[in-house]
């Protein structure tokens, strides 16, 4: 126990902050990302932090209820909640604000959210998000869309060999429905795929008999994505996952025609992702590089068909690398505002002298202004 007050630059566990130069390289990159979305006609939307809870939380934002904070409104009186994902929000503005604009509608956003817990690998609860909706369109050609604009943006800010990785978490549900597993049979086989424990999944399937025993082989397929569409073409798929099956495929064509040099890959059996995704799933992650840079996929905006691509601009600064610092200049007093302005034309930023005990170290200039209005090492 000690009478010492709190240090007042101590913050909360996973929340931080973002200093100079990485909260500007932050900000530029999220605009690059912006531009990208908008050169494609995706139109942005600035949803608030906060919600009232029944509105943040329902449909698809019930699948990150755990994840939300929740406090008491002093004004309605009612709880309210702070958004863990902006996905909802999007769903929500579509399905109201503009329920009468014609579909499919094209939404992108950016911003902050805030998480109860984060991740062993990833501890920070407050995240950056970029991101795009394509709201009322359901096709494998605007399954494709966001995945390649979301795959330009990256190259936009310097990300090449990016890889998309397509999962199909409704396949392995629909293979253990027609096999009829459920309870705690289908808990534990569902836990094996995750633990991607072949041996156990073997046994489970073998267990649990009909469409079941494909999991096994369609679980060692995951790879390369001609090679995953061929296995799932030979399997003798029931109707409900044959048509999952060939969802995928047309996707991958037409993300072939949109990105051609993409690098893409297939789990049929992963089911990772949010459990909204109602069709495929996409993450993707960069070449040498640890942790997700996006993730999205298929899922309803309220009852709309819809999908979407959500960026990590954080993931994507530890990727590429830092931009040159911007260059300061030292302006002296008394000196003249046009040349000033000049300079800050060229990009340079100028830092004003304000008194005598300015100088160019003090204010960490890289050059001082001179009197012919060049920009001089400092």
């Amino acid at each position: 126990m000690t009478d010492d007050p709190p240090n007042p630059a101590l913050l909360p566990a996973g929340l931080s902050d973002v200093l100079p130069p990485e909260a500007e390289r932050e900000a530029m990159l999220v605009e690059v990302l912006a531009e990208v979305f908008a050169r494609h006609g995706y139109e942005r939307v600035k949803p608030p932090l906060l919600e009232f809870e029944d509105s943040l939380l329902a449909g698809s934002g019930a699948a990150v209820a755990d994840q939300t904070f929740r406090l008491m409104d002093p004004v309605s009186h009612r709880m309210m909640g702070l958004r863990a994902d902006t996905t909802p929000q999007v769903a929500r503005i579509a399905a109201t604000r503009l329920a009468r604009v014609p579909r499919p509608l094209r939404l992108s956003y950016a911003g902050q959210v805030l998480r109860v817990h984060g991740t062993q690998l990833a501890p920070a609860r407050q995240l950056p998000q970029s991101g795009i909706e394509l709201i009322g369109a359901d096709s494998a050609e605007a399954d494709a869309e966001v995945a390649a604009v979301a795959a330009e943006a990256l190259a936009a800010v310097g990300i090449t060999g990016a890889s998309l990785d397509i999962t199909l978490p409704r396949l392995a549900p629909a293979l253990l429905d027609d096999a009829g597993v459920e309870g705690e049979d289908r808990r534990r086989l569902a836990r094996a795929l995750d633990r991607k424990d072949m041996a156990a999944v073997t046994a489970r399937a073998e267990a649990g008999g009909g469409a079941a025993l494909l999991l096994p082989a369609l679980m060692a397929a995951a790879g390369p994505v001609d090679g995953a569409l061929a296995a799932l073409s030979a399997a003798d798929l029931p109707p409900a996952a044959r048509a999952i099956a060939d969802n995928a495929a047309a996707i991958v064509v037409a993300l072939r025609a949109r990105a051609p040099g993409l690098r893409i890959t297939l789990d049929p059996v992963e089911f990772r992702g949010f459990r909204y995704h109602t069709g495929v799933a996409f993450t993707i992650f960069g070449e040498g590089l640890t942790g997700e840079l996006a993730r999205g996929g298929r899922y309803l905006s309220g009852e709309e068909p819809a999908t979407g691509m959500t960026l990590y601009p954080d993931a994507m600064l530890r990727a590429v690398a830092p931009a040159e610092p911007r260059r300061r200049v030292f302006i002296p007093a008394g000196s003249d505002g046009a040349k000033a302005a000049a300079l800050r034309a060229r990009g340079y930023a100028t830092v004003a002298q304000l008194s005598a005990g300015d100088t160019p170290s003090s204010l960490r200039c890289t050059h001082v202004l001179n009197e012919a209005g060049d920009a001089v090492p400092a």
